[in-house]
């Protein structure tokens, strides 16, 4: 491997992932950051460019509670699946009535696409609080890193409020009137040019999971090749982790490897 472009991908490293004060805390994700730290540390002078990914919402979005309400105007509790045929059931409706005809496309666009059932979150990564920032330790090595005179690449994903953005890549539909919910051609070309891209972040049956995929969707064989998810740096949300292993074992099929982050780069 020696010679080879090392970059790496962190998808989501914040505070309301990885710390247990956070509003959606991971299981794990502490001890996670601090080996994804340790391992940029080590590698410092070895990574050509870091691509990390920024979970970012508003208070109102359709998959936070404020959005919806029961007969009786109560709005769910977070983790309440809601699907095309709750809708049809009249179980819940959109807390402003006219958002109703377009939350339902919504959904019926999740079902056709396969990806998930819209899931209600707790309110999580609002846009400048404190859960938004990168947890500390991720964040003192990417500055570490950047006294190489280096730049880290941040892409905010999830503003958008009629979708869910789980992805680096794209949202789970896209807006046609919102381009950052498209397909994200930079990353693309990044995962073209370089030769060894390194997957870590929160969370492994979420977003780093379709982060994943829609990297393998659009890449050839031998790109997917180049994929190496450290393994012990990413966790999946408690109850979903069934959703995280399913994931690596269908992506280890199609090409992608899987390192423990003290192994990972030792022959750089």
């Amino acid at each position: 491997m020696k010679g080879k472009k090392l970059e790496f991908l962190i998808v989501d490293p914040q505070n309301d992932f990885c710390d247990p004060n956070g509003a959606l805390y991971v299981p794990g994700a502490v001890e996670d950051s601090k080996r994804l730290a340790e391992t940029i540390k080590r590698l410092r002078n070895k990574i050509s460019h870091i691509s990390v990914t920024l979970d970012t919402h508003r208070l109102v979005d359709i998959a936070h509670p404020i959005f919806w309400v029961d007969s009786k105007g109560r709005h769910p509790e977070p983790f309440t699946l809601i699907t095309r045929d709750d809708l049809k059931k009249g179980l819940w409706r959109t807390t402003v009535p006219d958002h109703m005809e377009r939350a339902v496309r919504y959904v019926d666009e999740l079902a056709k696409n396969d990806r998930y059932v819209l899931c209600i979150w707790p309110p999580h990564c609002l846009i400048g609080s404190w859960g938004h920032c990168v947890t500390k330790p991720v964040y003192d090595a990417l500055l570490e890193w950047e006294n190489n005179f280096s730049l880290v690449d941040y892409t905010l994903k999830g503003l958008n409020m009629w979708t869910e953005h789980y992805s680096a890549l794209k949202a789970d539909v896209e807006d046609p009137e919102d381009p950052s919910t498209g397909l994200n051609e930079k990353l693309i070309r990044r995962l073209r040019e370089a030769d060894i891209i390194a997957i870590s972040g929160q969370a492994l049956s979420h977003c780093v999971a379709n982060s994943v995929r829609d990297l393998a969707d659009n890449a050839a064989d031998e790109d997917i090749r180049k994929l190496v998810l450290l393994i012990d740096t990413t966790s999946s949300v408690k109850g979903f982790e069934k959703l995280g292993e399913g994931f690596v074992r269908k992506m280890t099929a199609r090409g992608m490897q899987v390192c423990r982050s003290d192994e990972f780069g030792r022959d750089l």
